[in-house]
């Protein structure tokens, strides 16, 4: 896109928790904007957002001119990314999507911008540009340096999935049926399928006809796109637990060519965007209340694999709503428009 020294940068789904925390990292890492146009539905236009210390009000999505925007972020899912994003990259905005509905399309690029940056090439083509899964970021990000130095054949990962990848909903179930329990009150399960609080569900998004749920194949997809590797062995497991920020997975890959646990803790450590916590014997390792509110991905209790001549297993955590979503938005905006963001 164009150089300028300011953009007109427009939010949709602006008053939700994606949204609201890409207006929080747009001030803190003084993205270069002229105006500022958060966006949603008719029920939430009128309302008003921080930016910073300021309030700005909420428009409406629907009647909103996206010539007037160079940049929109769209948080908003997928249902209204089908239906607006296209309006506007047509209207000459450069769009980044944050929900699946571009994500496997082959004429997208699919950025997470410490591992595949040469692939924003070309995104003139649609004006649109897509953010991956929140799961699939943090272990890319983990996984890059190693797949780079020795070639990764397959990964095995079970994942262990905040409440606030399903929004402001999912954090208040879980808030609610915790209170409720604890003053021996029957609780209500509506947002996931089963009671969340105190317990685990090995269930996210719709099952498909494998027996794999679509969180569970966005994992499989994404990875072989933005690694380039058809190749490559997928087979991930993804749970619900009850924490409200925050995705950690352990992760098991075999790779290519020999790695110690030694050598791959050095790769990680000098890693864009990575941060080793990896000490046993002083009981150091990542957690999710510890990556809460923070944007590094966290790596630790990293170790041979006992049962895989060439197998090495990884505890990955990071911030879902931060690196996992509206981090990871903002710094695909900075390479458009050739900002380190720092």
């Amino acid at each position: 896109m164009s150089t300028k020294r300011k953009y007109n940068v427009a939010v949709v789904g602006a008053t939700g928790l994606v949204g609201e925390t890409i207006l929080e990292i747009l001030k803190q890492r003084d993205f270069p904007i002229e105006n500022l146009y958060p966006l949603a539905s008719e029920n939430s236009a009128g309302s008003e957002v921080y930016f910073g210390r300021q309030t700005v009000t909420v428009d409406s999505l629907a009647d909103f001119d996206f010539t007037q925007a160079d940049i929109a972020f769209f948080t908003a899912g997928a249902a209204v990314s089908a239906e607006f994003a296209p309006k506007a990259a047509a209207s000459g905005c450069v769009v980044i999507d944050n929900t699946s509905h571009f994500r496997n399309d082959p004429e997208i690029p699919l950025i997470v911008p410490e591992v595949n940056p040469q692939a924003l090439a070309g995104y003139e083509r649609h004006n649109i540009i897509a953010n991956p899964n929140c799961s699939t970021i943090q272990m890319l990000v983990a996984l890059n340096p190693i797949e780079k130095a020795v070639g990764i054949r397959r990964i095995d990962v079970a994942t262990y999935q905040s409440v606030s990848g399903a929004g402001k909903k999912g954090i208040e179930e879980l808030a609610q049926q915790t209170a409720a329990l604890l003053n021996f009150k029957d609780p209500k399960a509506e947002v996931f399928s089963e009671q969340i609080a105190f317990n685990v569900i090995p269930h996210i998004d719709e099952f498909q006809d494998n027996g794999f749920t679509r969180e569970e194949m966005k994992m499989v997809w994404e990875t072989r796109k933005i690694f380039e590797r058809d190749d490559i062995q997928v087979n991930p497991t993804c749970v619900r637990v009850p924490v409200f920020y925050g995705h950690s997975e352990a992760v098991h890959i075999e790779t290519d060519k020999k790695i110690t646990a030694t050598k791959a803790r050095q790769l990680l450590k000098k890693a864009p965007g990575v941060e080793v916590i990896d000490s046993p014997k002083r009981k150091k390792y990542p957690t999710p209340v510890a990556a809460a509110g923070k944007d590094p991905v966290y790596v630790g209790r990293i170790r041979e694999n006992l049962g895989v001549q060439n197998g090495l297993d990884l505890w990955v955590v990071a911030d879902n709503i931060r690196k996992g979503a509206a981090l990871n938005s903002v710094q695909i905006a900075e390479l458009l428009i050739g900002s380190t963001g720092e």
